[in-house]
């Protein structure tokens, strides 16, 4: 398996089925060998019954779903995504059709050419409210601040990046929000690159400033401190070799 696809999804039922078709269409003339994890967290609406008819439709069984007992957040919904991927890449999309997944083929051809770990989307164009813009722009430069800078747009969903990348990255709430930052700090070789952004078709956003902004700025200083505590390190030698007797 090339590539897996995490997509974490939460009351969603209107935007699933023609974002899985979208899926199908960006990556049928990639050549690439590809699965699509949904993970539903906690859905209260008609959500895990879509998810269950994309999967039971797919003749080559690409689309499979996790569901989660009850909300847990966007952060769990992608650990348990990245834990349960069997793609060497692994991309993210957010569920409600905003991120193109036409997109996708095109950052993993440059991960590929180019030798990076991760490449990560930036919104030039975005279709959003103007509250959700100006928080987000506020909760990037803050975040970009504290714990140093990494890309422009933190924000975005649309990257491919080697599971490598997240196999050991500390479990927390607001995981989400520094995927870049923390493999930055883990010595990752990360690069940018322009994707589309759409407005939302259906259904309601989740987030909004009490859930993103303020707790999304109180997080950074959680990864300052991991940041200002970390270490790296290199073994160049072992004696005896490890594995010989």
């Amino acid at each position: 398996m090339e590539l897996s696809i995490v997509i974490p999804v939460f009351n969603e039922e209107g935007n699933v089925e023609e974002l899985a078709q979208e899926v199908d269409w960006a990556l049928e003339g990639s050549r690439l060998t590809w699965e699509c994890l949904w993970v539903d967290d906690g859905s209260t609406d008609g959500t895990a019954d879509k998810l269950y008819i994309i999967a039971a439709r797919d003749p080559k069984g690409r689309h499979r779903f996790l569901r989660f007992e009850r909300n847990a957040g966007q952060s769990a919904a992608l650990w348990a995504g990245f834990r349960h991927a069997r793609g060497a890449l692994i991309a993210t999309l957010d569920g409600d059709g905003q991120n193109d997944p036409a997109d996708l083929p095109r950052l993993v051809d440059m991960l590929r050419r180019e030798g990076y770990d991760m490449v990560n989307g930036y919104r030039a164009k975005r279709r959003d409210s103007l509250v959700r813009k100006i928080s987000s722009r506020i909760a990037n430069g803050f975040r970009n601040w504290v714990t140093g800078k990494t890309v422009r747009d933190v924000g975005c969903s649309t990257r491919v990046f080697r599971r490598e990348c997240v196999e050991h990255l500390p479990p927390f709430k607001g995981l989400h929000r520094f995927l870049p930052t923390l493999t930055v700090l883990y010595g990752y070789r990360i690069a940018e690159t322009q994707v589309g952004h759409r407005p939302r078709r259906k259904g309601v956003t989740k987030y909004g400033i009490h859930n993103r902004l303020w707790v999304g700025l109180l997080d950074s200083f959680g990864v300052w401190w991991l940041r200002r505590r970390a270490f790296r390190y290199r073994i160049v030698q072992t004696f005896p070799e490890e594995g010989c007797s």
